[in-house]
């Protein structure tokens, strides 16, 4: 009987530990790393032109009025991101209605740093790649992946003030918004303005639908399936539908539940434990060269990787300090400006939305697997640098207390 109790209580701590292991923020940030592990080596086994073949074989349907055959690399890139990027816009939305960003006071800081944190990295690449042919990837630093930045600060656990890490989820999501900007803008060509046309009749459908209060969620995913597909046709990176639809999705201010946090919630999971550990098994098949060794020191790897550490937490910094002495924000809570260094490297971690850019810049292969190895080596440097020196800092805290 003693014994039985016994399992029955391991079985419980087991099962209470394993809920707190998968509900916890670094979990997604562990599978995505195991993810490019896994995909680096399969890349450069005999199976990597095996695993290249099955991502460009052709996947769908398509007549002469409908196009939906594409590589499954593609469908991933394009049509499970924009689930991704559905998800983003939605945390946007909150913080602007209930959270971090709902009003002036507490958005400008982190708003503030995150153009900082933004424009700094691309002007660096800008100098360094200039006239060349890699000049185009400027927009590769400019982007802090939340998953990963958040992964990392939660491991540090309470060596870091609370508020701090608030900080750079509101921080994240801004940079996010302002990534999708450039990609909308910058990284767009051939404009179909039919299919645009197409889009936005259905998008202002969707608004009219908010402003009458309608709650139901499939009234607003299916005409957002078509969205993606106007979208897609039209030029625009079709991931700018995910945004699109997450903007039109009613919310509260308070903690009453709405079709928006539903959502949300209901993705959450997909997004973290497959869409992105999908996208980073698909996209880090890096073949290793000796060449490209030499490429981290070519214009391009210098400009991401010096973009990434330095122009990210100098940017970050420099904003934040010239946003606290024009009264126009505070540091977060028991943060200094130690803290501040230390998480602008953290927001350093360019993974899911460089690489996409990366993509989205160059034609060329090589360019494209260059820029991929930058951007992990900058993003593996920028967390253990971040790391390290957040955990000094708490270190020298607990030293003098």
């Amino acid at each position: 009987m003693q014994f039985v109790l016994l399992c029955t209580m391991l079985k419980r701590i087991y099962l209470d530990t394993f809920k707190k292991y998968v509900h916890s923020n670094s979990v997604g940030g562990i599978i995505l790393i195991g993810c490019v592990l896994l995909s680096l080596i399969i890349a450069n086994l005999p199976a990597g032109r095996s695993f290249e073949n099955l991502l460009n074989t052709p996947l769908g349907w398509q007549n002469e009025v409908i196009g939906l055959r594409f590589p499954v690399l593609h469908w991933i890139n394009d049509g499970l991101m924009a689930v991704f990027f559905l998800l983003v816009g939605l945390e946007i939305k909150r913080e602007l209605v209930e959270g971090e960003l709902s009003s002036p006071q507490k958005a400008m800081l982190p708003v503030i740093a995150a153009f900082g944190g933004a424009v700094l990295p691309a002007v660096i690449f800008a100098v360094l790649n200039k006239g060349t042919a890699t000049a185009p990837g400027w927009g590769i630093p400019m982007a802090t992946d939340i998953a990963f930045a958040l992964a990392a600060i939660t491991l540090l656990g309470k060596k870091v003030p609370g508020s701090l890490k608030i900080f750079l989820a509101a921080l994240a999501i801004v940079d996010d918004l302002i990534a999708i900007l450039v990609i909308a803008l910058f990284y767009s060509s051939d404009i179909h303005f039919d299919y645009l046309l197409y889009a936005g009749v259905l998008f202002v459908l969707l608004v009219v639908f908010n402003r009458l209060k309608v709650k139901s969620l499939w009234l607003y995913l299916v005409p957002g399936v078509f969205i993606w597909y106007f979208v897609h046709h039209s030029g625009i990176h079709a991931t700018i539908a995910g945004v699109l639809v997450a903007m039109t999705l009613p919310t509260t201010p308070d903690a009453t539940p709405s079709p928006l946090e539903k959502l949300e919630h209901a993705l959450t999971k997909p997004v973290n434990f497959f869409i992105l550990p999908l996208f980073a098994l698909a996209n880090t098949n890096i073949r290793f060269a000796p060449s490209m060794l030499q490429g981290l020191a070519e214009p391009l790897g210098l400009g991401i990787i010096i973009g990434l550490i330095a122009g990210k937490s100098a940017g970050i910094f420099l904003s934040t300090w010239l946003g606290v002495k024009l009264k126009i924000g505070k540091l977060p809570r028991q943060a200094t400006w130690l803290h501040m260094t230390g998480l602008g490297l953290l927001a350093g971690i360019g993974f899911t939305m460089s690489i996409f850019i990366s993509l989205l810049s160059f034609d060329d292969p090589q360019m494209v697997a260059e820029a991929k190895l930058a951007i992990l080596v900058a993003s593996v440097l920028a967390a253990l640098l971040g790391c390290m020196m957040l955990t000094s800092i708490s270190k020298k805290a607990a030293g003098s207390a």
